[in-house]
């Protein structure tokens, strides 16, 4: 498979967003989504992203440190820290203080079965702690050998540039899709100091897909739930330009989520985008869309289809303490 650079980390050119193995979007089966890590590795990619806030207990973490036992050496493995949740799932707030991410680190090589992070992010900035702090501890973790790279995840230009003074950043972590663009912003910067995109949700947390047809589609407990993008008339108007995504995967004899894959890996040489999926099939059907050729007319009508978007679906401290 092709590989990309994120700063000096050399990954595969699209990743596997394992968040969705554990929780978030409705029940998980540990077999299959063990068997879709493995088929990931065998088609070669090698770059896994996990947190240890995903599933109670931060079970995502112990679900990929399992499927990942014996084969550890040929995954490039990320993991963040810094939302902290009970031991029922309540979320109790951020934590981006240096003792806490000392402690959160060995937590997570416990639950992955590992002595060495490859990319360790901060999940979400700690408004009560000043990021040169955090960012000093991640530091000190990687001049102890615990970590290889550092990344931040949903932070602003701002607070980017002074980590990075601090520590290079090797990643940002943000939600970038055809229909989610905020990321765009921080590209300027992100490219002068040498720090690469890792897109989460680029098929728009599978709305992209056409599979979605029915907000009753989701789920009780499906986070896609509580975003407005997906409610009422919204949700109804979105629907329709699925449907002009997928007139131009028609033409081009793809699916939309390819369209969709294609448009994110064309934005930038130093993106890697990291679908999530649980099924075999869709895992073969991502990976394609390393090979689809969009044209400049495709490209007029999908940044159309993008800029009539309605509602959001941003990932805060707020909405992850109605879960």
């Amino acid at each position: 498979m092709e590989k990309r650079m994120l700063g000096q980390l050399e990954v595969s050119a699209m990743g596997l967003g394992c968040m969705g193995m554990s929780e978030f979007y409705g029940v998980a089966d540990e077999k299959q989504t063990i068997n879709t890590i493995h088929k990931a590795l065998d088609l070669g990619i090698n770059f896994f992203d996990t947190a240890d806030m995903y599933g109670v207990g931060g079970s995502n973490e112990t679900l990929l440190g399992k499927a990942l036992r014996n084969r550890r050496s040929h995954a490039i493995v990320s993991t963040k820290f810094g939302v902290v949740r009970d031991s029922e799932g309540n979320v109790l707030g951020i934590n981006g203080h240096p003792a806490y991410v000392k402690s959160a680190v060995d937590e997570s090589f416990r639950r992955l079965g590992t002595d060495y992070i490859d990319l360790y992010y901060q999940h979400m900035p700690d408004p009560t702690v000043p990021i040169e702090e955090t960012v000093g501890a991640m530091s000190d973790l990687v001049k102890k050998g615990k970590v290889r790279y550092l990344g931040l995840s949903n932070v602003g230009v701002e607070t980017l540039v002074r980590a990075n003074k601090v520590h290079p950043i090797t990643a940002l972590q943000a939600e970038y899709s055809l229909w989610g663009r905020e990321v765009e912003q921080a590209f300027p910067v992100t490219r002068e100091l040498g720090i690469g995109i890792v897109a989460y949700s680029p098929l728009g947390k599978g709305f992209l897909t056409g599979a979605i047809q029915n907000y009753e589609d989701f789920l009780e407990k499906d986070i896609r739930r509580h975003f407005t993008r997906f409610q009422g008339d919204n949700f109804r108007r979105n629907l329709d330009l699925v449907s002009k995504l997928e007139e131009i995967a028609r033409e081009k004899q793809v699916t939309a989520s390819q369209v969709a894959l294609a448009w994110v890996l064309l934005q930038r040489e130093d993106i890697v985008p990291i679908p999530g999926t649980r099924q075999e099939k869709n895992l073969t059907e991502n990976i394609d869309a390393l090979s689809v050729n969009l044209e400049a007319k495709d490209l007029i009508k999908i940044n159309d289809i993008a800029s009539q978007v309605v509602g959001d679906f941003e990932v805060s401290s707020t909405t992850l303490e109605t879960l």
